[in-house]
């Protein structure tokens, strides 16, 4: 319905990892393999978890001494599959996590983040969960029981345009009317919100450990986290000292930042969530360079034959991929875990990832 009068940001909006951080099992979602010899995760010489494509769809299925003990459905996908994809099961209207991850850096099946390095497939999805990974679901389980169920036919997949801009059923209604009304009626407009309203937003799934103090679902975009949620502080320390996780908690750590703190920047100061701009540095490096131009201060010292390689390099420098404390995952044959990379949101000053940056560039003979 949105694409008949948005079209163009539709076609853009249906590549992101907003948009793909839940789907329907479909083979187009899935990204690790099913063909023999690359699909199986083996946790030791008696057993193995084989993920197998069967007429009736996709399944991981649990093999004890070489006999078929357990055959477990994908029935979502959770993760756009940029960096990894986790999968759901449906037990009645009950949600479990699957044992098995895709682990897109390796190119291989991981066991999944946080389990044990054995089978386990009791481990319940929650609203919580769903709230950040999906635009709704809805919960028809009482509000104090443990495991909660929801309905499988009432499911919006993916960070839609909904979660941000709001309900939109009389939005469409309204503008359908009056096909002539160029203002958007009854819909938020996200430049009308103010800087904390838009920052809010965001830290609803990028804002850390926040508990909720009201149900899931029931924020909505230009409504103050506050009230839905105890929000997740940060130290100055904890985030100098790198304590602090680079995956789960974006909005804080670009909280502590002097970017942050000395400008009005909020996250999409950066980010055009209506685009896939993952991997584009020269985008983002450029995004830097509009506060931080050429006659910043911070540029004087630079010579012009320099300046065009470091203006290129901004985010390696100053917000350099870490590794997670939080997402680690077992790959086939290892004991230690292996950590998934993410850019870090603390904006700061990194002299080694500095030092290694400029060697690069004076190696590859960029600057002298």
């Amino acid at each position: 319905v949105c694409a008949n009068c948005h079209k163009n940001i539709y076609d853009t909006h249906i590549n992101t990892a907003h948009y793909l951080t839940s789907r329907p099992a479909l083979a187009k979602y899935i990204k690790g393999s099913f063909e023999e010899g690359k699909n199986v995760y083996t946790y030791n010489p008696n057993l193995f978890i084989a993920m197998k494509k069967r007429d009736s769809g996709f399944y991981q299925v649990v093999y004890f001494k070489g006999e078929e003990k357990k055959v477990l459905p994908f029935d979502i996908v959770i993760g756009s599959g940029t960096k990894g994809q986790s999968f759901a099961y449906w037990q009645n209207n009950l949600l479990f996590q699957l044992p098995i991850t895709y682990y897109v850096f390796a190119h291989q099946w991981a066991n999944s983040p946080g389990f044990p390095n054995k089978v386990q497939f009791d481990r319940p999805i929650t609203s919580r969960c769903l709230e950040c990974h999906s635009t709704y679901v809805k919960t028809i389980s009482a509000p104090d029981v443990e495991k909660e169920e929801f309905d499988h036919n009432k499911i919006i997949y993916g960070v839609d345009c909904e979660k941000c801009h709001g309900p939109a059923a009389k939005h469409v209604e309204y503008q359908t009317q009056n096909p002539n009304e160029k203002t958007g009626k009854y819909i938020i407009n996200l430049a009308r919100l103010t800087r904390q309203q838009n920052l809010d937003m965001c830290a609803l799934c990028h804002g850390g450990n926040i508990k909720k103090i009201q149900p899931s679902f029931t924020f909505t975009a230009g409504d103050d986290l506050k009230k839905y949620f105890v929000t997740d502080s940060l130290s100055t320390a904890a985030v100098n000292f790198g304590t602090v996780d680079v995956h789960g908690n974006q909005y804080g750590l670009l909280q502590s930042s002097k970017c942050f703190r000395m400008s009005k920047m909020t996250c999409s100061s950066c980010h055009n969530t209506h685009e896939n701009e993952r991997g584009k540095t020269e985008v983002f490096n450029q995004r830097c360079i509009t506060c931080h131009n050429n006659v910043h201060e911070n540029f004087t010292t630079i010579s012009k034959s320099s300046l065009s390689s470091i203006k290129e390099n901004c985010i390696n420098c100053h917000m350099p991929v870490k590794q997670s404390q939080s997402i680690v995952v077992f790959m086939p044959g290892s004991e230690v875990p292996t950590a998934a990379l993410f850019r870090s949101h603390f904006i700061s000053i990194y002299a080694d990832e500095t030092k290694n940056v400029i060697q690069a560039l004076k190696t590859s003979k960029q600057i002298h």
